[in-house]
């Protein structure tokens, strides 16, 4: 028999068992169906992330720390490791297909919009960085084309302590930027104006007969220069100098942290930005206590040479691949971060998701194809006579055995094909229900089912090929059916 006969002599045998083919094919159906939404959620989620890095640039992106600094935040100690400073950017910035690299160098701010005061931080970027995909998102407005920029971009957050609900009401608005930067001046001033200890005191309580002493020298000498470092120092710290600068929100952002990207409320240009780290650290503990540890306390008027960082986020080539950039960044003594390792280890995650979906539905299916064995282990009975005719008539125990593996083969086809459609539909509804209630609560909204055709084809594979091997037991059995016995019966 050609597989035309095949074809039509089993979808004919299942018509005239309308029912029970009808049940069959339904357990197929919402196996399928289950099989399909769950493995449908887990490419949504997936696709999605995917389409967030897309969005940010971070395939094309490597965040650098130092090397002995376990915690990100913190500030960089002062070990033996090399420190990640404006030498060491310029190094990094020298490697093969490293298109930018900016630090990220934040510092505390006062500000004054209208009637509202509040604390908040800035962070100092380049031009070119804020053109980079990892900054595009804006909500309003534009972003700054120049380092000497007196424009600044903002964010979502920022708007809320100024009291501005639309992010296009607040572009072209000003403010005022206020820091408070500690210098040396301000500690030699605090020594010079002192008047509590008169010189003609300090000359009293000196015996100048045991100044031969060594030890009585070394002693003097070592308390009057304590002294005079406790005024310094709190000249350093408390005489702090207020420096002023007015701004224009030039464009509004998404705020927030995530995937180690760090941004602050305020963005504003490298050159505009460099008049509030001139000084010193500001007033902000977290910062003198980082400036102390990295050992920079007192190294603001050297232009910022030798500040150092906390972190620094490489932008390169999409075209170069990411390990070679880390390992060179890793052999100059430095820690890595890359996002597109970190995709790895996600998508590593998401096939274990997959996995696990994926048995959940193939027993529902294994399931559904025990009701395939009994369909066609009954058809064998009822159908004994027309096995027997088949037979006399020519027909081989190979044709009697791909006859019914032809009609499972139908069965799980057009249950499959139903069941993606199902499924697809049980998605639909599900999304838009939950996309109402992401509304209704304010979280941005995201598409949390997605069908690619690969799960199109899994689906059609594993419906089809389950339902096949359902039918083998029942065709070989069929296939043994004596003939001359079957007609005798008859």
């Amino acid at each position: 028999m050609t597989m035309r006969d095949l074809i039509v002599i089993s979808t004919g045998n299942l018509w005239r068992m309308k029912l029970r083919t009808l049940l069959t094919t339904a357990g197929v159906l919402i196996a399928i169906a289950a099989f399909v939404s769950m493995l449908s959620f887990g490419a949504g989620n997936q696709e999605y992330i995917e389409g967030e890095f897309n969005k940010l640039g971070l395939f094309s992106t490597i965040q650098v720390y130092p090397k002995n600094n376990p915690n990100r935040d913190a500030a960089p100690d002062t070990s033996n490791a090399p420190k990640l400073d404006r030498s060491a950017v310029e190094r990094i910035a020298a490697i093969p297909g490293v298109n930018l690299v900016y630090p990220f160098d934040a510092f505390a701010v006062s500000v004054k919009m209208g009637d509202s005061l509040f604390a908040s931080r800035a962070q100092a970027l380049p031009s070119a960085a804020i053109k980079t995909k990892l900054f595009s998102r804006l909500l309003a407005g534009a972003v700054f084309d120049s380092n000497s920029s007196h424009q600044a971009i903002v964010s979502d957050e920022f708007l809320k302590h100024a009291g501005i609900t639309s992010p296009d009401s607040a572009l072209g608005r000003t403010f005022i930027l206020s820091a408070r930067v500690s210098t040396v001046d301000s500690g030699i001033g605090r020594i010079m104006s002192d008047r509590d200890r008169p010189l003609m005191q300090v000359m009293r309580r000196v015996r100048f007969d045991s100044l031969g002493n060594k030890e009585y020298l070394s002693r003097v000498l070592r308390l009057e220069a304590s002294e005079a470092f406790k005024r310094f120092l709190d000249g350093y710290l408390n005489a702090q100098r207020v420096i002023y600068d007015t701004l224009v929100i030039g464009g509004v952002r998404e705020g927030g942290r995530g995937m180690r990207t760090r941004t602050e409320q305020i963005i504003v240009p490298m050159a505009t930005a460099s008049r509030f780290s001139a000084g010193g650290p500001s007033g902000n503990p977290a910062d003198i206590v980082g400036a102390m540890r990295s050992g920079t306390l007192f190294s603001g008027s050297d232009g910022g040479t030798g500040k150092t960082f906390p972190q620094v986020t490489i932008d390169f080539d999409p075209k170069v691949f990411y390990k070679s950039i880390r390992d060179s960044v890793e052999a100059m003594g430095f820690r890595t971060f890359s996002f597109a390792a970190e995709f790895e280890q996600i998508q590593k995650m998401f096939l274990y998701f997959d996995l696990a979906l994926g048995v959940i539905g193939l027993i529902a299916l294994i399931t559904a194809s025990l009701g395939i064995v009994n369909t066609m282990v009954m058809s064998i009975t009822e159908r004994r006579k027309e096995i027997g005719v088949l037979k006399s008539l020519g027909a081989d125990e190979r044709d009697i055995r791909w006859l019914f593996l032809v009609e499972s083969g139908v069965i799980g086809m057009i249950g499959t094909v139903m069941g993606i459609f199902s499924g697809w539909v049980i998605t639909r509804i599900v999304s838009a229900i939950a996309q109402g209630y992401m509304r209704r609560e304010g979280i941005p909204e995201m598409e949390l089912f997605s069908l690619p055709p690969w799960l199109i084809l899994i689906a059609l594979g594993v419906g089809i090929g389950v339902s096949v091997l359902a039918g083998f037991y029942p065709a070989a059995r069929a296939a043994r059916v004596d003939p001359v016995e079957a007609l005798r019966n008859e």
